[in-house]
Order: C-alpha cells, then structure tokens, then sequence
C-alpha cells in the first residue's frame, strides 16, 4: 500500500530517507536514499523536478558512481536523452580517460568513455547527494577538459555543512533538501 505524499518535494525527501550511523565509519551519518528509490511515487517525483528544469537545456546526463546513476539514467530516459556513467578507475570495459583528485585521506580517480561525447554537448552532472564536492568538482573538470560544457549539478540532498557547493563556484547548482547540521 502506498502511503500518500507528503505537500512539498522537501518535505518528501525528508520523509524517504534514513539516517545510517557509523557508516562507512564511526562518527559518519549516511544518508541513505533507498527508501526513496523503493517508493516509485516518490521517486519519480524526484525525477521529474529535475527534469523539468532541466528539459531543454542539455543534451547528456552525466550520473556519478553509484547512486547518481539511478538518478542520472531516469532523468535521462525522462528527456529522452543519452546517459553517460563516470566510473571509478579501472571499472570501465573501452578506452577511457581519467582525472585523479584528493580526498581527505588520500585520492582517487574518475574516469568515462573516450567515445562517450564528441565535445561541445551541454551536460548536466546528477548524484544522489552533494556532500565535500570533491568527486563531483572531478567529475565536471573531466568533462570538461574533455570538451563538454558543464551546463549544472544536481542532486536531491545537499549535506550543507560539508561546504561542497564551495568547490563547485562558478557552476549552477541545485539540491532540494539541504541537510544542515551533521
């Protein structure tokens, strides 16, 4: 049985989500979007706010490792546009090109399809939650560097106090649900 909708898309978000802790590690709350997912209502509700700022203004979708792939590969189905996937290294069957970046212990690197885009295509860059910013700065300075024009970021959830939106200046970026407090 599905339960009905809450009134605003925030308000739904926050309904759909649920709070792991000590995950991946102690003292981290993650925030797991899978209840969301479960609920097509919901889900797509999601969906189709993006879609609908978005429809008419890219010719890709770009979906980060993992979560922004369910998220990304919907949208893109919805425009009725193509999906491309940007992958942890070595995760990719064809030629691919990378960019390795830091995380805050250590780094690593992202990568797509060579063939993925010719360049010049406007893409939008989709995740499931903007939290340092720092795959996803990656991830735009990839594709870009590869040609593509950056047109936003989107994501449903913002972890504001992890200032990720500080490494994505100068781009449009919306989240729905901004999480401000850890």
């Amino acid at each position: 049985m599905t339960q009905a909708l809450p009134g605003t898309l925030v308000e739904l978000l926050e309904s759909r989500l649920r709070d792991i802790p000590d995950f991946p590690s102690p003292g981290v709350v993650f925030k797991d979007v899978t209840p969301l997912l479960a609920d097509g209502e919901a889900f797509g509700a999601v969906v189709a706010d993006m879609a609908d700022r978005r429809r008419g203004t890219i010719d890709l979708v770009v979906g980060i490792e993992a979560r922004g792939f369910i998220f990304g590969a919907a949208l893109a189905q919805q425009l009725g546009i193509g999906f491309v996937p940007v992958r942890k290294a070595g995760k990719l069957p064809g030629r691919t090109r990378g960019v390795s970046y830091d995380l805050e212990y250590g780094s690593a690197t992202i990568e797509i399809h060579e063939d993925s885009f010719i360049g010049g295509e406007r893409v939008l860059v989709v995740d499931d939650v903007l939290a340092t910013g720092g795959t996803a700065e990656a991830a735009c300075r990839l594709l870009e560097d590869g040609g593509a024009e950056v047109v936003a970021f989107e994501a449903p959830i913002e972890l504001e106090f992890l200032h990720g939106r500080d490494r994505l200046q100068g781009r449009d970026v919306h989240t729905t649900l901004v999480v401000r407090g850890g």
